[in-house]
């Protein structure tokens, strides 16, 4: 299962580096799937491969102009914020065993997973829409600052609770209510998801014991993936291909929901 495990990682990457997100939301399902890791500790790993491959990513935009750094500051320090507490006050406060429902015991594990699946289907209905496909310029005649610090604000707290980059909801804040364009959204997105997941990961290094080599291995994976989106993303419109992506997020999402209640 380790090689489907790495085969994957790559696939992390290739998707953030096409389409700015999406990626993320494989790497917890990969990590304790394929690599049989406790949930927990799948989202601090998850936030490490996350942050390093976006960063790589970010570098890759900053140096063709394609990332707006006023739009990052604007949606991103209260995405910062929803990170550190988060991850500082709601996720150390979860307990090992949530509830009971008769005989079947909710446990944290439990509860991180299904979270991570329904955010999974949430984001699947984001990327099989198309409204993406729209002229931003038409959607709106000002911009909504609180209601995009809020935004923020979401997508920090879902990164530091479920380890994801929360890229789906990203692109969407920034091509429809920030209007600016979809490349552009990109990497922006990966400074965001960047600066989200590793702040995270930072937050939460010392409650587990971070097996470095086998961290760092994966995360090479996911860092040869991302140049290979961005090197596909020059002749292959990424926009194009989220309705197919969107597909298999969902259908992970729904194995997952089944996998942790009806089969477990």
């Amino acid at each position: 299962m380790e090689y489907f495990g790495y085969f994957f990682s790559i696939l992390i990457g290739v998707s953030l580096g096409l389409i700015g997100g999406g990626g993320s939301i494989l790497t917890v399902p990969v990590l304790v799937y394929l690599f049989g890791m406790d949930a927990t500790a799948a989202t601090v790993y998850s936030l490490f491969v996350v942050g390093i491959t976006s960063s790589v990513g970010t570098v890759k935009y900053l140096k063709n102009g394609l990332v707006n750094l006023k739009t990052a500051y604007v949606f991103g320090i209260p995405s910062i914020i929803g990170v550190f507490l988060t991850r500082v006050f709601i996720v150390p406060a979860i307990p090992d065993e949530v509830f009971r429902i008769g005989t079947y015991i909710v446990s944290k594990h439990i509860l991180l997973m299904l979270l991570f699946a329904i955010l999974m289907v949430a984001a699947s209905y984001n990327m099989i829409h198309k409204e993406h496909d729209e002229d931003p310029d038409a959607k709106s005649n000002g911009l909504n600052f609180p209601l995009i610090m809020l935004q923020g604000f979401a997508v920090g707290a879902i990164t530091a609770l479920v380890g994801a980059g929360g890229g789906f909801m990203i692109i969407p804040a920034l091509v429809f209510m920030l209007r600016i364009k979809m490349k552009e959204a990109i990497g922006t997105s990966l400074l965001i998801i960047a600066a989200n997941s590793l702040l995270g990961f930072v937050s939460s290094i010392g409650h587990i014991n971070i097996h470095w080599s086998f961290l760092l291995t994966v995360s090479a994976f996911a860092i040869a993936g991302i140049f290979i989106g961005i090197r596909l993303s020059k002749n292959i419109d990424g926009a194009k291909l989220k309705p197919a992506f969107g597909w298999a997020v969902l259908v992970m999402g729904i194995y997952i929901i089944l996998r942790e209640t009806i089969f477990k």
